[in-house]
């Protein structure tokens, strides 16, 4: 299912200036193409829409150990929370932690690698607010936190 990710301000990169009036649009697991949200919706009509308020761009890469909570699941979920959608495998050891995150689509990486919102690339977006928490993550193209 396709669906355009909207917010008033984008960013294709960390540290990229945000410019206003574009979005992202998601195939499946995959970014299909980055425009304006008017121009995605008149080429894709019907396609679901997702307004989010703040700065969409590339979900984090977390340099870390996940953050405690009670079991596996939960501790992948707060990564979630916090914008990220790949974490460095060393710090993902626990057979149970490593279970939880392949299973919830979470990127596995040898090495920190730069963020960005990539035709063709994985579909990995976070929504920021203006005090920098975390809005909405997007893993593999899949809705897995949003912000009550």
């Amino acid at each position: 299912m396709r669906t355009i990710h909207a917010a008033p301000l984008l960013r294709l990169a960390p540290g990229d200036r945000p410019v206003a009036d574009a979005a992202v649009l998601v195939t499946g697991d995959r970014i299909e193409a980055v425009a304006s949200p008017d121009e995605l919706a008149a080429a894709y009509p019907g396609v679901r829409v997702r307004r989010w308020p703040g700065v969409l761009g590339p979900a984090l890469v977390h340099d870390g150990p996940l953050p405690p909570a009670a079991t596996p699941r939960e501790r992948v979920h707060a990564l979630f929370r916090l914008g990220a959608a790949a974490v460095l495998a060393a710090h993902v050891t626990d057979p149970g932690l490593r279970a939880a995150a392949v299973r919830n689509g979470v990127a596995l990486l040898t090495s920190v690698r730069p963020a960005a919102l990539v035709t063709g690339g994985r579909a990995d977006l976070a929504v920021f607010a203006e005090d920098g928490s975390c809005v909405a993550t997007v893993v593999a193209g899949r809705l897995v936190h949003r912000r009550a």
